[in-house]
């Protein structure tokens, strides 16, 4: 009973983390921390955008990325069931008939130059009992490891939805853009008719047409790199769902005008960020894996008992193959240990602590990047969220800005340069209020990711 507790792994506990108390860069949501339950499974739907709940459905379904995983998944699981039928015995069976002919020069030998048939049916049985628990280890170790898989499963599906959801925003921003450009671009036409209507009559100067036909066809440029831009997300779209890009499109909303919703900002606490990330919880399995190893290499320094049994039929004619006196038959058990080998077994087991030193760094390390996000996105939506109050009040600016400079060229009262710079800094800051929602969508998506989404933890049975 001592040596079984010797041999044994070492008791498991998850590594201990540093958790502080509160998000630094929650703010006031911090007083409300939200439940386990507080991030639906389908949390894209919070956007109220039906294109891309249709293709957030498709996930599941299509996506090459997470097939691998699921296949990944079974693999582990499938290994897990091999560790297991290790508790039980080894059956096999042989039948065999052959000739064996012996030379006749070889002195002392009853057989010497005679060929003799044998026929051989032959069932054997062996057992080895888990005495010093490496079977059970290993077993814990495959188990653990499968846990692993399939919250790698749910890591990858909860990276793909926040990709594509990303990537669509991306999108639907870039459609908004195109359409503020076309009109920009037949804004900027109107305004070089002027110019040049200005110029025929001797009112403006020849700089005058250049400067508004440099500026369309400027802008006619940023229209077709943003078009491009839009090309590849679809691109890359299709190719999260598993697609080919020559099948799919995905076309502009009739109403381009209206911006998706913004949720409000998830509410949650450090302390409940272990269970809700699949990828932190994928890292303490492999943690619980590396310890049942280090139990599977001290089981190597002591002895093992092998239970073995076997009999059959062997006759050297076919005539009396199967009759009573043909019987054979052994049973015995065996014990057998290792009495040297060079320090390999102990080099083992320290290669097996060092792995589990190792898998506990990668988990603190995992909790750590887990803090981070969470708190990068957090100082995100904070800080767009400024950025856009101030954006949207500058782009106000500029707009009257322009229209009052519009109305002065028509007057005579000034260049059109200064009428070009003012549609710069008009168009500039549209773009740039577009950009900010962008990246506020984008950082909640990222947001979500980062406490994990709709995944929770779930208790496995030993």
């Amino acid at each position: 009973m001592l040596l079984t507790g010797c041999a044994t792994a070492p008791a498991y506990q998850p590594p201990t983390v540093d958790t502080p108390a509160a998000y630094k860069e929650a703010g006031a949501s911090a007083a409300h921390p939200g439940g386990p339950a507080g991030i639906a499974p389908d949390w894209w739907r919070v956007y109220a955008d039906a294109p891309l709940n249709a293709l957030e459905a498709r996930i599941d379904v299509s996506s090459q990325t997470l097939r691998k995983a699921v296949a990944l998944l079974e693999d582990a699981r499938a290994q897990a069931r091999a560790a297991h039928a290790a508790y039980f015995p080894t059956i096999s069976a042989g039948l065999s008939a052959s000739s064996s002919h012996t030379s006749a020069n070889v002195v002392g030998r009853s057989l010497a130059g005679k060929t003799e048939p044998d026929h051989l049916l032959g069932l054997t049985a062996s057992w080895e009992p888990d005495l010093w628990g490496r079977i059970g280890n290993g077993v814990d170790a495959a188990q653990a490891r499968a846990q692993a898989s399939a919250d790698d499963v749910a890591a990858v599906r909860l990276g793909l939805q926040a990709e594509l959801a990303a990537d669509y925003f991306g999108l639907r921003s870039a459609d908004r853009e195109i359409d503020l450009l076309r009109r920009t671009v037949d804004a900027y036409g109107t305004v070089l008719q002027l110019a040049n209507n200005r110029y025929r009559g001797g009112i403006a100067t020849e700089g005058d047409v250049a400067q508004a036909k440099a500026q369309l066809e400027s802008t006619r440029a940023q229209l077709a790199d943003l078009r491009l831009t839009r090309t590849q997300l679809e691109h890359a779209i299709a190719t999260l769902l598993g697609e080919p890009v020559a099948r799919f499109s995905l076309p502009p909303l009739a109403d381009t005008a209206v911006l998706p919703t913004l949720p409000a900002m998830p509410a949650a606490l450090p302390s409940q960020l272990l269970e809700r990330r699949p990828d932190i919880a994928a890292a303490e399995r492999r943690v619980a894996a590396a310890n049942a190893q280090v139990g599977v290499a001290r089981a190597a320094f002591f002895p093992s008992l092998l239970l073995a049994v076997g009999g059959g039929l062997e006759s050297t004619s076919l005539a009396s193959w199967l009759t009573a006196p043909s019987r054979f038959w052994a049973i015995g058990p065996a014990l057998a240990a290792t009495l040297f080998d060079g320090g390999r077994r102990q080099a083992v087991a320290d290669s097996a602590r060092a792995q589990f030193d190792a898998s506990a760094a990668d988990y603190r390390a995992s909790v750590l990047r887990g803090f981070q996000e969470v708190e990068d996105n957090f100082a995100a939506l904070h800080a767009l969220q400024e950025e856009a109050t101030s954006q949207q009040a500058a782009t106000e600016a500029s707009k009257r800005a322009l229209a009052l400079g519009l109305d002065r060229y028509r007057k005579g009262a000034v260049a059109y340069l200064d009428v070009s710079v003012l549609e710069s800094t008009a168009l500039a800051s549209e773009r740039a209020a577009e950009l900010v929602h962008r990246r506020q969508l984008i950082a909640s998506v990222m947001l979500v990711k980062a406490l994990g989404g709709g995944w929770q933890s779930t208790a496995v049975a030993p």
